[in-house]
């Protein structure tokens, strides 16, 4: 079988075209791989910094330096953002038992706009249930010092 120059450069532009595809594909190939790399170290550093930032608050709970309510607040917005599969609320009962009965209350300054009466009684109310929760929380803290 012989073939033509015709033929021939048809052969040659094909296996060009082929290999210039190829390359193009292993390109997108090995960038794909690269951003899921990326995508994964992110994830890692995320949760990496918000186990750190449970440990922290759960170790300040522990040693008196924050409030229950606080700080139950803020375990349980980082909780849910650390792994929205997992249900923290059912680990971590009392935490979210003080939380789901003092979320509503105002903070910063909106609480502080507040009539001083209307405080009071938020206030007295955020104290019993603290008071009611405090034993089971601080038995949960333990766990999340080493979260």
């Amino acid at each position: 079988m012989s073939f033509t120059p015709l033929i021939t450069i048809i052969l040659v532009a094909a296996v060009l075209i082929i290999a210039a595809l190829a390359f193009y594909a292993g390109q997108l190939l090995f960038q794909l791989k690269r951003q899921k790399q990326q995508q994964q170290a992110t994830v890692k550093q995320r949760e990496d910094y918000l186990r750190q930032s449970i440990q922290t608050i759960a170790q300040a709970l522990d040693q008196q330096q924050c409030g229950l309510s606080e700080g139950s607040i803020r375990l349980c917005v980082l909780l849910e953002n650390f792994d929205q599969a997992s249900d923290y609320a059912e680990r971590f009962p009392a935490l979210h038992e003080l939380y789901g009965r003092i979320k509503h209350m105002p903070t910063h300054k909106a609480y502080s706009e507040l009539p001083k009466p209307e405080r009071r009684r938020m206030q007295l109310e955020r104290e019993e249930h603290e008071a009611e929760l405090e034993s089971q929380i601080l038995k949960e803290i333990q766990v999340l010092k080493s979260f």
